[in-house]
């Protein structure tokens, strides 16, 4: 498979069939008990192995209980046989920062299990098949992580940090992480940012508060932010999963250094940028299909008002944040050269950053930011499970691993 050709996303690569044993648009869910065998494909199965011709992919209970040559693979009686003739299959694609349940057309502060349910299978539509919400999730949320160990599951996997905690006090930031694991979140996470000058930047003193109580409970900090500086001193005080690009300068080795020091990830969300300006005019993709299938029409229609993508184009913070992409472009490229883990992650979810769509738009900007096809893919499958420790369970095709899976039409 020329991989290059995978990330050509805007045309119908992964509107393929998205094919995983636990979560298929175009094949019945498993039952319990049940045996399904995927054969004839070529499965590159995320691992470095040498891609697997005629392959057969043996899955029990939704997890994959075999993966090789079909002269290698024995097949039980009884088992269902899928062809996969003629496709490429590879693990499902990981979205390391997104949020769901909460956006109704252009509208927040719609929460509910309906609207957690919809995110999840219009991630799934488009290949994404992991979710990592970072912030805003409410009961909904934890129900739907809560219940996703099963073979029937029909949408994306999500995991989730609750809500964003902005303490005022390093007494308050120990109270609130220890209401984030009664909660039983899967990460904490905390934004360490003024917005462009806007607003009150959260103090040093209260986010090494949230770190070390969250490390004294056994749960990770993810860290939204813009700046390097503020980046380094979260590194210094043991954040450990950097969400967003850092954007206001160069990043330096001394950055990237700390970075791989403790193998912490870096989850650009270069799309994030691109959703605060793009929309002072009509983006050549409102007119591409595989975006306009899972896309409310009366949405596109207020994004086209000419009054509104005036504002956008008088927008001083818009016009920042244009130039800052730039920055965050060649932010990660050094840092991918350098070595540092890299997991794709989009911050979609929020109004106008459309799930599913924007993700695969990501990995076309990550390669045009300069990351090799094999680089752009290890960000969106093996690494970025690794990053947010998954990694025993999703991200590769091997056994007992679910077997969530993309069957491309290339």
């Amino acid at each position: 498979m020329n991989l290059s050709r995978f990330l050509a996303l805007s045309a119908a690569a992964l509107v393929a069939s998205l094919l995983t044993a636990s979560a298929v648009p175009i094949l019945r869910a498993q039952t319990s008990g049940a045996v399904k065998a995927f054969t004839g494909a070529r499965v590159i199965d995320g691992t470095d192995r040498t891609p697997i011709e005629n392959a057969t992919l043996l899955v029990r209970d939704g997890r994959i209980a075999a993966v090789g040559p079909a002269a290698r693979v024995t097949v039980p009686a009884g088992a269902e046989r899928v062809s996969l003739a003629g496709k490429t299959v590879m693990p499902g694609l990981i979205n390391a920062h997104g949020h769901v349940g909460n956006t109704v057309g252009l509208e927040q502060g719609h929460y509910s299990a309906d609207n957690v349910a919809h995110d999840l299978r219009t991630y799934a539509a488009y290949g994404i098949t992991t979710v990592f919400s970072l912030g805003d999730d409410q009961a909904a949320g934890f129900a739907a992580r809560d219940s996703q160990r099963t073979p029937s599951l029909d949408r994306a996997r999500l995991f989730v940090a609750g809500p964003v905690l902005a303490p005022k006090s390093p007494d308050e930031a120990r109270k609130l992480v220890d209401e984030d694991a009664a909660m039983k979140v899967d990460i904490v996470k905390i934004r360490v940012d003024d917005n462009l000058g806007a607003t009150q930047k959260m103090a040093p003193e209260i986010y090494k508060a949230v770190i070390d109580q969250a490390h004294k409970k056994g749960l990770r900090v993810a860290v939204h932010l813009f700046y390097l500086d503020d980046a380094k001193s979260v590194l210094d005080a043991g954040a450990d999963f950097i969400a967003h690009s850092v954007r206001d300068v160069a990043v330096d080795d001394a950055f990237a250094a700390m970075l791989k020091r403790r193998d912490v990830c870096y989850c650009p969300t270069l799309m994030r940028e691109v959703s605060t300006f793009v929309y002072e005019a009509t983006p050549a993709w409102f007119a591409d299909p595989l975006f306009l299938k899972h896309t409310d029409a009366k949405v596109l229609d207020t994004l086209k008002q000419p009054a509104r993508q005036e504002q956008m184009r008088n927008s001083k913070s818009a016009q920042r944040y244009k130039a800052a992409l730039e920055v965050a472009n060649r932010n990660l490229k050094k840092l991918s050269d350098a070595g540092v883990r890299i997991a794709m992650g989009t911050d979609t979810g929020p109004p106008a950053r459309f799930q599913g769509y924007f993700e695969l738009m990501e990995l076309e900007m990550m390669a045009k930011a300069g990351l090799t096809s094999r680089q752009v893919v290890a960000s969106a499958t093996r690494d970025a499970a690794r990053c947010m420790k998954l990694d025993q369970e999703v991200g590769t095709l091997e056994p007992n691993k679910w077997a969530d899976f993309v069957a491309l039409e290339v």
